[in-house]
């Protein structure tokens, strides 16, 4: 359902016209129904045993460390410090950690820097993607895996910022422009426009954000994996004990003993 949200609070242009309910109205909207389903995510990861009580103080932990990441970069030149930290905690905590991770260092970040405005639940759902997506790649490991991670962090840099500009284009641009957003317009038409948008307004700033995705995978990569996975482990609570039902044991001189296991070694 969060997801869901994500996908109609970013592709709303092709299906509502600015000055409508929709536009003037969705950012507080989808910023309250936003944090109400971050909630419900994490209490459904509870509930599965996905997170209990030392991940969500892992989950504090990161987002704090993100939200301190995040105005090293400051978005200049694309470069941005905070998307390797939510690519890796997704791979290793899972998809629904990593949605949240993403939701949760944005919002402690905006808090942070004074970047609070329309634009924040976009942002939060953005890095949001980044984190969940991260979690359902392909297995992989060693040298691959962290290829594989890499590879997908300079994606996740394009991906960030093509969903991003979906939240202003409609506004930002004069309608007689050739790659201005026009109501009413064919969605192959209105794609092809928006595509033309993209490219012009922030390849530039997407190659650097991507450039900055790969690297810092790459260098900081198996360092920080080996770092969350053994956090992880040790994280998990004792395995509980099983006792199997007493059986029999045959001793020399015809003598029968009672014998239990414990499942767990102890």
């Amino acid at each position: 359902m969060a997801a869901l949200l994500g996908i109609v609070a970013f592709f709303w242009p092709f299906v509502v016209a600015p000055g409508t309910f929709g536009s003037n109205y969705a950012p507080p909207l989808i910023f309250g129904v936003l944090l109400v389903l971050i909630l419900c995510v994490v209490l459904s990861e509870i509930a599965e045993g996905g997170i209990d009580s030392k991940a969500l103080a892992m989950l504090g932990v990161l987002s704090a460390v993100n939200a301190a990441l995040r105005p090293l970069g400051a978005g200049t030149a694309g470069i941005e410090t905070v998307f390797f930290v939510l690519v890796l905690a997704g791979r290793v905590f899972g998809p629904g950690f990593g949605f949240t991770l993403g939701c949760t260092s944005l919002f402690a970040s905006a808090l942070i820097t004074g970047g609070v405005g329309p634009w924040m639940p976009y942002q939060m759902f953005g890095c949001a993607f980044v984190g969940m997506l991260a979690g359902f790649l392909p297995r992989a490991t060693g040298r691959r895996e962290v290829l594989l991670l890499a590879g997908y962090g300079s994606l996740s840099g394009y991906l960030f910022g093509f969903l991003l500009n979906l939240s202003f284009w409609p506004f930002s641009l004069d309608p007689n422009s050739s790659i201005a957003y026009l109501p009413g317009l064919p969605f192959t038409e209105q794609w092809h426009r928006y595509v033309a948008f993209d490219l012009a307004t922030s390849l530039g700033w997407d190659t650097g954000r991507a450039v900055t995705n790969f690297v810092c995978v790459l260098l900081a990569g198996p360092a920080v994996l080996t770092t969350f996975r053994r956090a992880s482990r040790r994280a998990r609570f004792r395995a509980p004990a099983r006792f199997t039902a007493p059986q029999p044991v045959d001793r020399p001189g015809g003598h029968e003993t009672m014998s239990a296991e414990s499942g767990d070694g102890s």
